[in-house]
């Protein structure tokens, strides 16, 4: 037989509250506090750093390799991740990103769906671009400026000691 619980039953009581930790929005000053204490990257930043990365990349490719063609090959792979987001940073810092909530959620899916084919079309473009295409080349350029987020994102600044 199936038991159903009474109307009366109160969804706050303890046993509920045990599963669920309660939400206590922030107040302005706390979340300056977290501000300080976790200051943001700007995706211009990251960016900046990325080029950076797929440049030294493809001088690195170039040298190793002894070839111009996989130096141009690793800086493509590196330009398919830059291009991409460089158009994507623009998309979400525009003005319809900061609309509201809702926008800003359709604005990073619209924008972030935009990143990803512009990705997959220039690697298809790619043996038509690049004149004697080195796909291990492409690809370790395209690989690690990807990952240069994560150098931007240890290299961000630290908090203040006044925070602290």
């Amino acid at each position: 037989m199936m038991k159903i619980a009474p109307a009366t039953a109160n969804p706050h009581d303890a046993s509920h509250e045990a599963d669920e930790p309660e939400f206590k929005p922030l107040t302005a000053d706390e979340v300056k506090v977290l501000r300080e204490k976790q200051p943001s990257v700007s995706p211009w930043r990251v960016l900046a750093v990325q080029a950076v990365v797929g440049l030294v990349v493809a001088l690195l490719a170039w040298f190793f390799v002894g070839k111009a063609s996989a130096g141009f090959s690793a800086a493509y792979g590196a330009l398919a991740v830059i291009i991409p987001a460089a158009i994507f940073a623009r998309g979400l810092t525009g003005r319809l990103s900061s609309i509201n909530a809702g926008a800003a959620m359709l604005s990073f899916f619209l924008w972030e769906a935009v990143k990803i084919g512009l990705t997959v079309a220039m690697l298809f473009a790619a043996p038509k671009v690049v004149e004697n295409l080195s796909w291990p080349a492409l690809l370790v350029g395209l690989v690690i400026t990807m990952k240069a987020v994560w150098m931007t994102l240890l290299m961000r600044p630290r908090q203040s000691k006044a925070s602290r």
